[in-house]
């Protein structure tokens, strides 16, 4: 991931290959969640993913009360980023915006984080 603003908190990070559980993956049996600390550089690692389509969702979770903070407007006040650069449009873009082949074995993504505020 790239552009961090600062090592505040941690980074939530969702994989999933449904698209009624994108971005949230809160209810998707096949999804893949993982939240590591902010820092200078942060990787993330997805275990036991098999090949297929999924999308992913990242959180920069500055105070780390597990939840995306918003401001008037609901306009996001933290960061955000998804796979393939998804742009974000009055929402969250759909699963298919940000939708990305994984394949057997290892496979790196590099996501862009996006700051509202």
């Amino acid at each position: 991931m790239t552009e961090l603003r600062n090592t505040k908190g941690v980074v939530r990070a969702c994989l999933t290959p449904d698209p009624d559980d994108f971005p949230k993956c809160e209810k998707g049996e096949t999804a893949h969640s993982v939240v590591v600390p902010a820092g200078e550089t942060v990787t993330l690692t997805f275990e036991n993913v098999r090949p297929g389509r999924y999308a992913i969702a990242l959180l920069h979770d500055e105070n780390n009360n597990n939840k995306a903070d918003r401001a008037l407007l609901m306009m996001p006040k933290e960061g955000f980023g998804f796979s393939r650069d998804a742009k974000v449009r009055m929402g969250p873009p759909k699963f298919d915006a940000a939708a990305i082949d994984v394949p057997a074995g290892a496979s790196r993504q590099t996501i862009r984080m996006r700051y509202m505020l």
